[in-house]
C-alpha cells in the first residue's frame, strides 16, 4: 500500500471546515516560482504544474529504473500547494489575479536528498526532452498557524479567511504574513474535474501572539 500523506497527516492535510491552530514542521518541496493570473491559458501557472508533476513522478516511479534512492518507499504524489503575495498587499486582492506572485510546490517525501532531487531534475529533462531548469528545491519551516477547509469556489475563499482572522483574534493571536510566511493553500480537488461549490482547499496563515 502506497504512503499517503493525506491520509497519514490528517491535521495538515484534511482539517475541518471551522478554523483551528496548528503548528507545521520543516518540510522539502519541488518549487517553481512565477507570477501572474493562474487562470490564464498556457500561462505560467499551468506551466509550472507540468514541471512540478515531471519531477514527482520522476522519483515516484525511480523504483523502476536503475536509481536506487536510499530509504525509498512507495507513496501518493502528495497534493499540489501554493504559496500566494501581491507586491505592497498584506493579504490577497482576489480582483486584480494578474498581480500575484507565487510559488507553487509539491511536497517531497523526507526520504528525498537534494542529490535525489538533482538526479530526477536530469533525468525528467533527459526523458521528456523539456526544460525543467526553473524547479528548485525548497525548503519551508511554516511553524505556528491558522487554517481552515475552505469548499467552494477558489473567488470565495475571503469570506473563509475571514472567518480564520475573527478566529484568531478571539484566541489573542494576529496574522504574521511578511516576505518570508505567506498565505498558502492545498488543492485537494481536481478543478478540471470538480465543480466550483465542491472544490475543497486547505487555507493556511501564519500567526504569531498578540504584540
Amino acid at each position: 500500500m502506497a504512503f499517503d500523506y493525506k491520509k497519514e497527516y490528517k491535521e495538515f492535510y484534511l482539517p475541518k471546515d471551522t478554523p483551528s491552530i496548528v503548528t507545521v514542521p520543516k518540510m522539502n518541496f519541488i518549487a517553481v516560482r512565477g507570477s501572474g493570473d493562474p487562470n490564464e491559458e498556457d500561462g505560467q501557472y499551468k506551466q509550472a504544474i507540468g514541471l512540478l508533476y515531471g519531477i514527482a513522478f520522476t522519483i515516484k516511479m525511480s523504483k523502476k529504473g536503475n536509481r536506487k534512492i536510499e530509504g525509498f518507499f512507495d507513496f501518493v504524489v502528495p497534493p499540489l500547494e501554493g504559496f500566494w503575495w501581491q507586491e505592497g498587499l498584506n493579504g490577497i486582492d482576489y480582483s486584480h489575479k494578474e498581480n500575484f506572485k507565487w510559488i507553487s510546490v509539491i511536497r517531497l517525501p523526507d526520504f528525498v536528498t537534494r542529490q535525489d532531487f538533482d538526479w530526477a531534475v536530469n533525468e525528467a529533462t533527459q526523458k521528456k526532452k523539456a526544460d525543467f531548469s526553473k524547479v528548485e528545491f525548497f525548503t519551508y519551516d511554516e511553524g505556528l498557524c491558522v487554517q481552515c477547509m475552505h469548499i467552494g469556489s477558489y473567488d470565495l475563499e475571503p469570506a473563509t479567511v475571514d472567518l480564520m482572522h475573527e478566529f484568531i483574534k478571539n484566541k489573542g493571536y494576529e496574522t504574521d504574513i511578511t516576505d518570508m510566511r505567506m498565505h498558502h493553500e492545498i488543492y485537494l480537488s481536481d478543478a478540471r474535474k470538480t465543480a466550483p461549490e465542491k472544490l475543497r482547499t486547505v487555507i493556511r496563515h501564519p500567526i504569531k501572539t498578540k504584540e
